[in-house]
């Protein structure tokens, strides 16, 4: 039995996937390095891969926004202008992917996540804040939030960990509070491309719905267990999944 030209069995494994991937993400960034080769695989064309992965990203950082909200890791007024301006950057991005050829985009796509799978290899963890902000607030928020979220338009995977990484050695933020920022940042760059990318008809609906519930749950549990692991180890498992997916494509794809 198909549904909207993939099998149950497919459906299945992305919402598998989308369980692991939002779980990993939410722990220590990175979940789009899974999903996105199991898009792909699938055989979903590269721009409506990369909007679906939206559609199915967005739930579980809309999920894990409104836990870090509900228990007060994040303040809303404290996030919402560098959310707009990442709500911004990401339209950018998104509508700037839709003027690539298809067929560049499906040699560019395995590439940018083959670098961010190396990233986040030889990336050290960052542990806490510097004593002085590297950049002012304003720097911050009107530079570097738009073009992170630019990037997530673009593409999207490790996203989180970028501003993560971003927040702890640009601003100063400790790990936590950084990582909790980031999640609210990450869903609004994920609503903003999914916007354009459901625009320009650039998805399929089938395979987002069906990981959408998978990150709702990956996403639920991972909140409840946020730093109770070492994200060192997850981080590891996030990019021996993407190699290995990514070898499968390229297998697929010859």
């Amino acid at each position: 039995m198909e549904l909207g030209g993939l099998s149950i069995d497919l459906l299945l494994v992305l919402f598998l996937v989308a369980i692991a991937a939002g779980f990993l993400d939410t722990l220590a960034g990175g979940g789009g390095l899974i999903t996105m080769p199991a898009l792909l695989i699938s055989g979903i064309p590269p721009l409506a891969a990369l909007g679906t992965n939206k559609l199915q990203g967005s739930m579980g950082t809309a999920t894990a926004t409104y836990l870090m909200l509900k228990h007060k890791k994040i303040r809303w007024n404290e996030v919402k202008q560098l959310m707009l301006f990442a709500f911004i950057g990401s339209v950018l991005g998104a509508i700037a992917v839709q003027l690539i050829n298809v067929d560049i985009l499906s040699f560019i796509i395995p590439v940018v996540l083959l670098f961010i799978a190396v990233y986040f290899v030889f990336s050290p963890m960052p542990h806490h804040g510097k004593s002085t902000p590297r950049l002012s607030k304003r720097q911050y928020q009107y530079c570097v939030i738009p073009a992170i979220g630019w990037y997530d338009g673009m593409f999207g995977p490790g996203t989180g960990s970028f501003f993560s990484l971003a927040g702890v050695s640009l601003r100063s933020h400790g790990l936590i509070d950084a990582t909790a920022i980031a999640k609210a940042l990450n869903f609004s760059t994920n609503v903003a491309s999914l916007m354009v990318f459901i625009a320009v008809g650039q998805l399929v609906w089938v395979a987002g719905i069906t990981m959408m519930l998978g990150q709702i749950i990956g996403a639920w549990f991972g909140a409840h267990y946020l730093f109770k692991v070492n994200p060192s180890y997850l981080r590891i498992i996030v990019v021996l999944m993407c190699l290995g997916m990514l070898i499968k494509y390229g297998v697929s794809a010859i």
